[in-house]
């Protein structure tokens, strides 16, 4: 009983992570207008980590990772720097209000694909059934019989394509990490991504003391909410349940991002996004219930 209990307490934990991912897309969106994407990217790492540092603290949890861990923290990194890139690159150049839908469509299936190859284990008829659920879902949340057919199938949306497989390496990454705690590699991984934008990418073309509050509220909330909790808790999860049924989670972070875009900017919510939204919860009900084929 104790242990439905912890997951359930768990899987509400998952949807506001969805929601801190959600909220992430406004804080990038505002943020791009003022700084570089490797600024964004290296601020934002830095005051993760920084902000993990009194919660390991508290919770007693020793900072010394194993040797073995050691290159999977580092291509973790270099594989998190190659998304964020990516994602915040598709949304300057490509369509930015398809990024949700490819990105988040895309993580799902090609997170259980990677799972079912490494493993060598065929997805089942309920698990394709239900990323197709998702999948329509997500589309049905986003509205994209909206977007004419030369936004859709634009080169430059190729960039979602390859941060949604980015995502899915760095999920099976994360989920294999069980010699350490996930809050511990999160910070290390936070860490190693501030490092090695700071060294090698970052040129630091904009002072950021000079900004407005605006840009300082969003890149604290983008830090503190959107990573630093909310992809704490995915990591938490890839060890607690499996990097496939997790990453199914990301067919509701469109739902929260229009929610989100509804409460703050004044945007609609239509039929088709509460009818998105039934499916892609149908979608990871179905993923993360135990069935026989």
């Amino acid at each position: 009983m104790q242990q439905q209990s912890d997951l359930k307490l768990f899987y509400l934990l998952m949807v506001l992570a969805m929601i801190g991912w959600g909220a992430s897309w406004v804080h990038v969106k505002v943020l791009s207008s003022y700084l570089t994407i490797h600024e964004i990217i290296f601020y934002r790492y830095l005051l993760s980590a920084l902000s993990m540092l009194p919660l390991l603290r508290i919770m007693h949890l020793p900072l010394k990772i194993p040797r073995a861990l050691l290159l999977n923290l580092l291509l973790a990194s270099g594989v998190m720097i190659g998304y964020t890139w990516l994602f915040i690159a598709g949304t300057k150049l490509g369509t930015a209000g398809l990024g949700g839908a490819f990105v988040t469509t895309l993580i799902p299936i090609m997170t259980f694909l990677l799972v079912s190859l490494l493993s060598r284990r065929r997805l089942t008829k309920r698990q394709i059934l239900a990323l197709s659920l998702g999948a329509v879902g997500v589309l049905g949340i986003l509205g994209v019989w909206n977007f004419r057919s030369e936004e859709i199938f634009r080169i430059e949306n190729l960039y979602f394509v390859l941060a949604a497989f980015a995502w899915a390496v760095l999920t099976v990454l994360g989920s294999k990490s069980r010699t350490t705690h996930p809050l511990v590699y999160s910070f290390w991984l936070y860490l190693f991504v501030t490092l090695f934008e700071g060294l090698f990418f970052c040129r630091f073309q904009t002072p950021l003391l000079s900004q407005s509050l605006l840009v300082h509220a969003n890149l604290i909330l983008l830090a503190l909410f959107s990573t630093t909790f909310a992809t704490s808790i995915y990591f938490l999860g890839g060890q607690k349940i499996g990097a496939d049924r997790i990453s199914s989670f990301t067919f509701l972070v469109p739902f929260s991002a229009m929610g989100l875009s509804a409460l703050f900017l004044g945007e609609e919510i239509g039929a088709s996004m509460l009818g998105g939204t039934l499916l892609a919860l149908t979608a990871i009900r179905m993923l993360n219930t135990s069935k026989k084929d």
